[in-house]
């Protein structure tokens, strides 16, 4: 009876705020058409349909806000002005009661509040669609934030997720844009994400490996969690002193360098993706901050590390390679790139995909922030990708969501930033450090205990080869190129070996600055 009630009250929603609209108008036969206007008969539907949608969303409850935040960065599945206005969905939910949070807290660490904290502040302090935030001080006298994750979450979960299939099956079956929205994929992803973020131990372990990764960057601070108070369903973790990043004046006023703060944000980013591959992925003003501290001052503090982004080795290389042939503006090599990968067809034209590119991304260059939206960019990119037929590539959704928000707290910070002429500097100091011979060292290290096992091996390996007996039966003709497969196999494998030691000597020597020793000898 609980599912039927809940379906029922998102049918209505969904036609008090004219969403049926949205999947009918797909249709053309004229009696669909008659249906639609019968139906929207005396209801206001005068604001735009991507506004209706977030509306019908917040008013949907926590979770429908969360999928619209996550439907927001599928921007290559909806049109501009629908996942434009989703992405002003923001975690504006009313707190639950304070009671439920101390109960839910003293359940956890199984003793009274008073003998966890030596004090607790009642009144959260946040309040989003998955868990809340209280300040309390721990008994040693450490101030802290505690995360208390929202009660029955994983049971209205799945009550929702339940709906949402059900829902995605309609869509995907009323018509052609109905499966290109691939609204089954969409939920499925939402799914994956949710859980993540219901598990507040995953999120203190994603913030703890940020913590290590940004500490030598010296531009921002991740909160310490401290791992005896953090549950499943509580966090604690060290209270952070900011002024949230979107009171700009507020922030100008106490005189923070703003073209520094959003130069600095870029390089955050960057570092992130290109040199750890580990980044945060919700990156919206509501989880940023600015340090006023006199020993800290102008620095980002984070917050909220449920959603992270991961690339392996084989990501960060291709769009390094990606970026820095755009910086360069050279098309074709992006277009080669991308065959090369497998994102388009292996029949795919060179030059015609290179022209398409150069006709979506050359109008942006040399020109500020404030003159361009990486929004339409990405649109355009996204258009040209469904006529070349590109593979999305899910694992790169994240990163395409936080370069959004990026763009948006840049345009805030310095409208007249050049984000391609801050980042450009450091992709090609990466990209040196990827090729040079700093990383050629790095590898032959890590690689040195395969080769202590390897090299011994090889000349027992190489003459047994060698001694292998031909086939019975083979012929004289055969015979001979086997003989001569294994000489040409001993020759190379000579070269190799020799080849190896001179180059690992040389590199050592170089690095010892022997050489001149040998030289004089």
């Amino acid at each position: 009876m609980s599912r039927i009630a809940r379906s029922v009250f998102i049918v209505w929603t969904l036609l008090r705020f004219g969403l049926d609209e949205l999947v009918l108008s797909s249709f053309e036969q004229p009696w669909i058409r008659r249906l639609t206007r019968i139906i929207s008969t005396g209801r206001n539907l005068k604001a735009p349909r991507g506004e209706r949608l977030r509306l019908a969303l917040e008013h949907l409850g926590p979770i429908f806000v969360k999928f619209g935040q996550v439907l927001s960065t599928r921007r290559d599945l909806l049109p501009p002005d629908i996942a434009d206005e989703l992405a002003h969905l923001q975690d504006r939910v009313p707190p639950f009661d304070s009671g439920v949070a101390v109960a839910i807290i003293e359940k956890a660490f199984g003793r009274p509040l008073d003998r966890i904290f030596a004090s607790f502040d009642q009144t959260p302090i946040a309040s989003a669609s998955i868990a809340q935030v209280h300040f309390a001080v721990l008994p040693d006298g450490r101030e802290v934030a505690v995360k208390v994750l929202r009660p029955n979450m994983l049971a209205a979960i799945k009550k929702d997720l339940a709906l949402m299939r059900m829902m995605a099956g309609w869509v995907d079956s009323a018509s052609a844009d109905g499966k290109r929205l691939k609204p089954r994929e969409v939920v499925a992803e939402f799914d994956k994400y949710l859980h993540d973020e219901l598990d507040l131990l995953r999120e203190a372990s994603n913030a703890a490996q940020l913590r290590r990764n940004m500490q030598s960057l010296n531009m921002v601070m991740i909160p310490e969690m401290y791992w005896d108070y953090c549950m499943s369903d509580v966090m604690v973790m060290q209270r952070m002193h900011g002024v949230p990043i979107g009171q700009v004046q507020r922030l100008r006023d106490a005189g923070v360098d703003m073209k520094k703060l959003a130069s600095d944000g870029v390089t955050i980013f960057f570092t992130q993706v290109f040199r750890d591959g580990f980044f945060h992925a919700d990156m919206h003003p509501g989880n940023i901050q600015v340090s006023l501290e006199p020993l800290t001052f102008g620095r980002y503090i984070s917050l909220d590390f449920g959603i992270v982004g991961t690339l392996t080795e084989i990501d960060k290389e291709y769009l390094a390679h990606n970026f820095s042939a755009f910086f360069q503006r050279d098309y074709k090599r992006v277009a080669e790139l991308h065959i090369e990968s497998g994102w388009v067809p292996p029949a795919t034209r060179v030059d015609e995909l290179e022209s398409a590119i150069r006709a979506c991304c050359e109008p942006m260059f040399d020109r500020p922030l404030k003159e361009l939206s990486l929004g339409i960019v990405l649109m355009r990119l996204f258009q040209t990708s469904r006529r070349f037929q590109v593979e999305i590539q899910p694992q790169l959704v994240l990163l395409q969501k936080t370069l959004l928000n990026i763009e948006g707290l840049g345009r805030d910070l310095d409208p007249d930033l050049d984000l391609w002429s801050t980042a450009k500097p450091f992709l090609e100091r990466w990209m040196l450090e990827q090729v040079g011979p700093e990383k050629l060292l790095a590898q032959l290290k890590a690689e040195a205990p395969n080769y202590a096992k390897l090299l011994p091996a090889l000349p027992r390996l190489l003459a047994q080869y060698l001694k292998t007996p031909p086939v019975p039966g083979l012929s004289r003709r055969d015979l001979e190129v086997l003989v001569a497969e294994q000489r040409r196999t001993h020759q190379l494998l000579q070269m190799v070996i020799y080849g190896g030691l001179g180059f690992a000597l040389g590199l050592v020597v170089m690095k010892w600055k022997v050489w001149f020793w040998l030289w004089a000898f």
